[in-house]
């Protein structure tokens, strides 16, 4: 069984790997895979943000272990869930909104069987003491109702700012990657021919077409013409605008840091003009 782990504990301390030991206590021969443990720390949205663009890509069956818990220890619940062949564990603090929404319905639990847990649990370690074990068992054959009790009201966050005008698109920045790419709120794209995109936003919109090389990004006093299909497209050192392996709008250095260059900061608003 494939156990996804994902938190904001970073790789300095012991966090990440006193949860492996835990699971591995539990289902000795799990494979656990990190996907990131380089989330801002307390960042909810931005682990939610990055599970949507990761859990497609694992096989049906994997538990998602998602530990971004800035409000452990509080009335926050922990839940487990199953959605869409995938299942996972976190805190009910809408870091499965995005993940869960595409997938058209599913099955939770709070993690209230302590038979399910550590021996002793801690106020400030969930993911060790309830969340770990949690998915250890549930890699192990457990079912998921003998966790805990049913709930259907999990949060959910808000997306993040993406307004649909006739001529441009508002959006935020909502992460920049280890090698400085902004990426923002603006999508998602698709190419449909080599000089036109078209964009899958919800509702009306969806399947816009946009010429690609006479949009307009605008990020602070920035303003960059064209999305580019590809890095080399422009000089080394040159800024960009590209669609990113996620399918959102990115603004980027040829073979350098974008955000940095920029002071970009997750938040920041962009705006895309339509030509």
């Amino acid at each position: 069984m494939v156990i996804g782990l994902l938190t904001d504990f970073g790789m300095t301390d012991a966090y990440a790997g006193v949860m492996k030991g835990v699971i591995l206590n539990i289902a000795p021969t799990a494979q656990i895979v990190d996907i990131t443990h380089a989330v801002q720390p307390q960042n909810v949205r931005q682990a939610a943000l990055t599970l949507e663009s990761a859990y497609r890509y694992f096989p049906p069956g994997t538990i998602f272990l998602v530990v971004v818990d800035p409000g452990v220890g509080s009335a926050r619940r922990p839940v487990a869930v199953q959605a869409g062949g995938w299942a996972f564990v976190a805190p009910d603090n809408g870091v499965l909104s995005y993940a869960l929404s595409g997938m058209g319905g599913y099955r939770a639990v709070t993690l209230t069987n302590s038979a399910y847990h550590l021996a002793e649990t801690s106020s400030t370690f969930h993911g060790r003491d309830i969340f770990a074990p949690a998915a250890g068992h549930l890699a192990a054959g457990a079912g998921l109702d003998r966790l805990g009790s049913p709930v259907d009201d999990l949060v959910i966050l808000e997306r993040p700012r993406l307004l649909v005008g006739d001529h441009q698109i508002e959006g935020e920045v909502t992460h920049i990657d280890h090698f400085g790419n902004i990426v923002t709120s603006i999508g998602q794209f698709r190419w449909e021919s080599p000089d036109t995109l078209a964009l899958s936003a919800a509702g009306a919109d969806a399947g816009r077409s946009i010429a690609a090389d006479r949009a307009q990004m605008a990020l602070g006093e920035t303003r960059l013409m064209g999305i580019k299909r590809t890095y080399s497209d422009t000089a080394p050192g040159e800024l960009l605008c590209l669609i990113g392996s996620s399918s959102w709008l990115e603004m980027a250095v040829n073979g350098g840091d974008a955000g940095r260059r920029l002071g970009a900061k997750i938040g920041d608003g962009v705006v895309l003009r339509m030509g």
